[in-house]
């Protein structure tokens, strides 16, 4: 199969015309260096792609000053920088030189450190970009929503050529990240321990975060449990999405919801290998909604900031969309072509008082319900909805 076309080539291309650096960072065999070298070809530039993972090519780094100094016109991408974290200043030295557009790609599969020492070194100089596993808006023709959602959106996963190949892929993917590439981010931690959490993760993805909980089922401390969940996190494994709270004199759930980054792995942890197999499952409606969480941040704009809402008194609805302080829109999001709201929806349509509220639903009709609720497929409201919020 040819490449499949990520939305974040043009946003790349436009960053390298201004920064001196782009940064762009996400899970591993998410596709980065793959969009990367898809993205040399088109730049009229004469390239060099340095892995630090390869013995060969972290070597050429010994004398770095050296080595940039001599390819001092060309784009050098260098992945896996996280590997060599003392570049930063050497980076950042020959940048001032010039501060020409253009200079460097830092790739990074995750790493807390790497956003933070590249982010204080290399302030006013670099673009950050993260590349989300593949979405509906850039899956190809062949497949449907229906296999992106099971299979989730790492290129291998789903473009295995049959199901038990991309269970396998997955069971490697979970396998490395545990004895390797979580070590390398510096957890230190059994990866029994941490396969059991993130097993736990998954079966409660999209529930309000309960460390107490976890910790009396690992054995271990709710501190320690809450330093496992922020790795898996600045892994771009698991992502939180906090309450909204903003000026309401409400008693609010203070906690944050957790959802798993991907479906494909949400569902090789519960077991789950074909829709039909889902379709039964009580927990269907949590990978739903973890979908559709996954599709919304790989599509939204950056000032676009999501929440959740819900108080002690019942209101509740899945997602808020903010702009600023401003509440721009709400998100219900429902597993069912024929969806029914709750009183407790309309209480919290009205604390909000959003210009307009979603229900989205799999594959519905796109109408209004009443007004200001407004019921569509999630393809419509990434394709046609999201985009002008």
């Amino acid at each position: 199969m040819n490449l499949i076309p990520r939305k974040l080539l043009e946003d790349l291309k436009s960053s390298l015309s201004y920064f001196p650096v782009v940064a762009l960072i996400g899970p591993r065999q998410v596709g980065k260096t793959t969009l990367v070298k898809q993205l040399m070809t088109t730049l009229g530039k004469e390239c060099i792609y340095l892995d630090l993972e390869k013995a060969s090519d972290l070597n050429k780094l010994t004398d770095a000053e050296l080595f940039f100094s001599q390819n001092r016109n060309k784009l050098i991408v260098i992945d896996e920088i996280q590997i060599k974290g003392e570049l930063y200043t050497t980076l950042r030295s020959i940048i001032d030189e010039t501060r020409n557009p253009g200079q460097f790609i830092l790739l990074g599969s995750a790493s807390p450190e790497l956003i933070r020492e590249s982010s204080q070194t290399l302030a006013g100089r670099i673009a950050y970009h993260r590349l989300y596993p593949l979405s509906l808006a850039e899956l190809p023709n062949e497949f449907t929503q229906n296999e992106l959602w099971i299979k989730g959106g790492f290129p291998n996963s789903l473009l295995a050529p049959k199901p038990e190949l991309s269970w396998q892929w997955m069971e490697n993917f979970i396998y490395t990240y545990l004895n390797r590439d979580l070590l390398q981010l510096g957890l230190n931690a059994p990866s029994k321990t941490i396969r059991n959490l993130w097993s736990m993760l998954a079966h409660s993805s999209g529930q309000i975060l309960n460390i107490s909980t976890f910790a009396k089922s690992l054995g271990i401390t709710s501190p320690t449990v809450k330093k496992y969940i922020d790795f898996l996190e600045d892994a771009f494994l698991l992502q939180t999405l906090p309450p909204f709270a903003e000026n309401l004199k409400k008693r609010l759930v203070k906690s944050p919801k957790i959802y798993l980054t991907d479906t494909g792995i949400l569902h090789h942890f519960i077991g789950i290998e074909s829709f039909n197999e889902l379709a039964g499952r009580p927990n269907a409606g949590a990978s739903w909604e973890t979908f559709v969480l996954s599709q919304i941040m790989a599509g939204k704009k950056p000032a676009q900031k999501l929440f959740f809402y819900r108080t002690h008194h019942g209101a509740e609805v899945d997602l808020v969309i903010t702009k600023g302080e401003k509440v721009i829109a709400t998100a219900e999001i429902k597993f069912t072509n024929s969806p029914k709201l709750s009183k407790g929806n309309y209480i919290a349509f009205e604390d909000l008082g959003a210009s307009i509220n979603f229900i989205i639903t799999p594959s519905s009709d796109n109408y209004l319900i009443a007004e200001k609720i407004r019921v569509c497929p999630l393809k419509t409201f990434i394709n046609e909805y999201l985009p002008v919020l």
